[in-house]
């Protein structure tokens, strides 16, 4: 998103020399996407930021997927994934379970209590959504402080790591993309400001303020990266960097992460039930993140508030449930830290009874995280290990059986 910032000491010219006290010149690097036809900015290291001293295979965590077959709406139990009592030796970039993919974005789940290694994911941005904890994250960038309700997005090949910070785990979903994240084209001037008809601004997000001086030597870099002769084309490696990787003195430009809270996202509501897009955040290659948030809902006098029945004819559809009473899905079992995913082909809706039961409210409790893929799902180990093994047959009510 081209919105420029400039942290930290930059020299007035880019391109040009650039020193130390001492005389001594800082190392230039350009950061950018779309091979010098997009955004980028422009970091300035201590150290020479190519110089590693050792690199070996890091073993992913499970990255196997099957088919969603038969082809059934799923309920996916996130928190059952996980031990609280075991979140002390869990962090959230090794600790990851993944849950659904495609060939454009995964989605995984962690709960973590401890330090993260340095870590770069060099096949796409990831989008991660606090459900619970708070953390510092550190980057090359600078520091990010989040906590619950955050998305941090995090560009592509950024060297960050991730300290927990209070007393309760991190409860992370992390949505990992295989191209870049951003909002949507409509929300944006040609020119890449967001525009008035846009449920959040500039002022909303935030970026780093200062840079960032590690100290040390040969210091482990976790980084993600295409390999297409793994389980979903994904393997890892982990370089030895020579010097400490957060050594920026300062940098510009349009790339950094940044964090925005789902509390400041303005929610479009109309007199009848207006349709997902309204919800929207963010945009992926082949998918979009919606988020539905707490909200006065449909004022004509002969509305239904819940959505109406509909088929997805183009999409898969996720939606996490992070807090609050979702009110088309009172019956099916479904609370905070659940997944249901509704497949393209399925007609789905509101549980039985909900329908009716909505004519009348006056707004909604409710807060949860949509992606709507372009392409089918198949589902990851922890989705695998998380099937409630009912959830399809909730509309009905019979006892339902996979053929």
């Amino acid at each position: 998103m081209a919105h420029y910032r400039s942290v930290g000491a930059v020299p007035h010219k880019r391109h040009t020399q650039h020193r130390d006290p001492d005389g001594n010149l800082y190392f230039e690097e350009l950061m950018g996407e779309e091979g010098f036809s997009s955004d980028s900015s422009l970091l300035y290291h201590r150290n020479i930021p190519s110089a590693i001293t050792e690199a070996h295979e890091w073993q992913l965590p499970d990255q196997s997927r099957i088919a969603n077959r038969p082809l059934l709406p799923r309920h996916l139990v996130l928190p059952s994934l996980f031990d609280d009592e075991a979140a002390a030796g869990i962090d959230a970039v090794t600790g990851r379970r993944l849950v659904l993919a495609n060939a454009d974005v995964r989605i995984s789940y962690v709960l973590a209590g401890t330090a993260s290694p340095f870590y770069r994911n060099a096949v796409g941005d990831e989008c991660v959504f606090v459900q619970a904890g708070t953390a510092r994250v550190e980057t090359v960038f600078g520091a990010l402080e989040v906590g619950p309700g955050d998305y941090l997005i995090m560009p592509r090949a950024t060297t960050h790591r991730w300290l927990p910070t209070g007393e309760a785990p991190l409860r992370l979903y992390c949505i990992e993309a295989n191209s870049h994240i951003t909002p949507p084209k409509r929300y944006l001037s040609r020119f890449g400001q967001l525009l008035e008809h846009t449920p959040y601004c500039e002022r909303d997000l935030r970026g780093p303020t200062e840079t960032l001086a590690g100290e040390g030597s040969d210091v482990p870099v976790y980084i993600k990266h295409r390999d297409p002769t793994l389980p979903g084309g994904i393997g890892g490696t982990v370089h030895v960097s020579a010097h400490h990787p957060l050594d920026v003195v300062g940098w510009d430009g349009c790339l950094y992460p940044y964090a925005f809270n789902v509390a400041d996202f303005e929610p479009i509501t109309g007199r009848v039930h207006q349709p997902p897009p309204v919800h929207q955040v963010f945009e992926g290659d082949n998918f979009v993140i919606c988020n539905f948030v707490p909200r006065k809902v449909d004022y004509h006098p002969l509305s239904i508030p819940v959505p109406y029945y509909h088929s997805n004819v183009d999409s898969d559809e996720v939606m996490f449930y992070v807090a609050g009473d979702y009110e088309a899905r009172k019956g099916s079992g479904i609370g905070p830290g659940s997944i249901s995913l509704h497949p393209g082909g399925h007609s789905h809706g509101p549980q039985p009874g909900a329908y009716e039961r909505s004519i009348g409210a006056q707004a909604f409790d409710e807060l949860a995280v949509m992606v709507d893929t372009f392409r089918p799902l198949e589902l990851g180990e922890g989705g695998r290990a998380s099937d409630d093994g009912r959830y399809a047959w909730s509309w009905s009510g019979g006892p339902g059986r996979a053929l």
